[in-house]
């Protein structure tokens, strides 16, 4: 038998198809961690994005600062809570229970962001009419000087509507990168999947140790 032809024939074309699957796999593995690294950097990003929100509005909003609205807070815990599951999936990616993390992690911002932007939408326009409430009612010059004043400021910037219209646009802009990377990543962790489970490179993975990943 070892001495026949066939059989080292054989064996060598066994040995050439393992190191070519092999090869396949990591290749195939590889994609899913660069495809994540792509969806990472759109997440940070994004978390950027909210805190340039959140400084903006303590600015504009002194008196009402952000951090002092229920929702806005929810959506500051929300956002380091994101940062706290990106940095696990980051180590991780093709760990289920990272990337599961993550999607509920990410789940939750996104709610958090509508709920914190409409709640900020609601005080800008409830302290606008508390401004021309309280001029009516004291009839106070000075007042009036400061209000005047500050309705000058006011027509120099864009109204609140409008800020917040143009903060939504940014989100939108960046909520559609990431979820474009998302897809991407995806796709890798599909082809993955597939190689991994067929037969008989099916074999060749649980020999090197080769897991199932989960999609965003």
């Amino acid at each position: 038998m070892w001495s026949s032809p066939l059989f080292w024939i054989a064996f060598s074309l066994a040995v050439f198809w393992a190191l070519g699957a092999y090869n396949r796999l990591m290749r195939l593995r590889s994609a899913v961690v660069q495809a994540f690294g792509s969806f990472d950097a759109h997440m940070v990003r994004w978390l950027a994005l909210l805190g340039e929100f959140a400084a903006a509005q303590e600015v504009r909003v002194p008196s009402s600062p952000a951090a002092s609205v229920p929702e806005m807070a929810a959506l500051q815990g929300a956002a380091t809570q994101l940062t706290a599951s990106l940095a696990m999936a980051r180590a991780r990616p093709l760990q289920p229970e990272a990337v599961a993390a993550l999607i509920a992690a990410r789940d939750v911002l996104v709610a958090c962001w509508h709920k914190g932007v409409q709640a900020l939408a609601v005080l800008q326009v409830a302290e606008e009419g508390d401004d021309a409430q309280e001029i009516a009612e004291t009839g106070n010059a000075e007042i009036a000087e400061e209000a005047e004043a500050a309705g000058s400021a006011r027509e120099a910037a864009p109204p609140p509507a409008q800020r917040l219209a143009q903060w939504r646009v940014r989100w939108d802009d960046h909520a559609q990168q990431a979820d474009q990377a998302a897809r991407v990543f995806n796709s890798a962790v599909v082809q993955y999947n597939a190689a991994i489970a067929q037969f008989p490179a099916s074999l060749l993975a649980r020999v090197f140790g080769f897991k199932a990943a989960r999609s965003l």
